[in-house]
């Protein structure tokens, strides 16, 4: 059996009891990165034998863990944090064991975006959630702008690096529509900003930006602002990687 174990996005109190008890009695941990799961696993004195699975090397890997399984192995896969396979590896895993016929089961946890939604203020009854955008403006700003009569709250992860070229992105797409942006959720310094896009954005440009966030930004069923003309972006912009230099993680 292939368990797919939710695990904290930062306070490690949050782990389900479940999860633990999974975590003790497999035969084997695959982990998006070894080091991160391996604090956890020791947080809690769980000894266990790991192997990496991330998105160089999770097809590979997807082999060895099916003969595990045939063998009447049983694995638990972990990413760094929240739930497996949501933006993070275990698609190509889950098809593969599928495929196989093998059994998989999800023992559920923490998952950033369904927090972020919640203490948002927006709309909860519908949500699209997008994971993360391509990293260059102009694919960004066109991927955005597939969402651009979505009337469902739209949510959104993205790194340090690029969060501010996201929201500058959003507003040439979306128009200056409400939005909350979270920032480390369930950690001590857990932070998170509501109103326009642009005050968000003029909020965070003061600001030393570091750690994961989720932007989330109302539809149109919950924006009674006029949805602006969008002309698909430009293919000839410059990949926003160089600002990465701004900021530290």
């Amino acid at each position: 059996m292939l368990y797919l174990v939710a695990t904290p996005i930062g306070n490690l109190g949050d782990i389900t009891m479940r999860a633990l008890e999974t975590l003790r009695t497999v035969d084997c941990i695959a982990s998006e990165d070894t080091r991160k799961t391996s604090i956890l696993l020791k947080h809690y004195d769980i000894h266990k034998p790991m192997m990496a699975c991330h998105e160089h090397n999770e097809k590979m890997v997807t082999e060895r863990i099916i003969g595990l399984l045939r063998e009447g192995k049983s694995v638990a896969l972990v990413s760094d944090a929240g739930t497996p396979a949501i933006s993070d590896p275990g698609f190509v895993l889950v098809r593969r064991i599928l495929e196989e016929g093998l059994e998989v089961t999800a023992i559920p946890g923490p998952a950033a975006l369904i927090p972020a939604l919640i203490v948002s203020g927006l709309a909860v009854h519908a949500f699209t959630y997008r994971g993360f955008p391509p990293r260059k403006r102009g694919q960004r700003q066109r991927w955005l702008s597939q969402d651009l009569q979505t009337p469902h709250t739209l949510i959104f992860y993205e790194s340090p690096y690029r969060i501010l070229a996201l929201i500058e992105d959003a507003i040439t797409v979306y128009g200056d529509r409400p939005a909350a942006l979270a920032n480390d959720l369930t950690k001590f310094y857990e932070t998170v900003w509501r109103g326009p896009l642009s005050t968000i954005h003029k909020i965070l440009s003061n600001r030393s930006i570091k750690g994961e966030f989720v932007l989330l930004i109302a539809g149109t069923g919950g924006y009674t602002g006029d949805i602006p003309e969008f002309d698909g972006g430009d293919d000839d912009s410059p990949d926003d990687d160089a600002t990465d230099d701004i900021v530290e993680s």
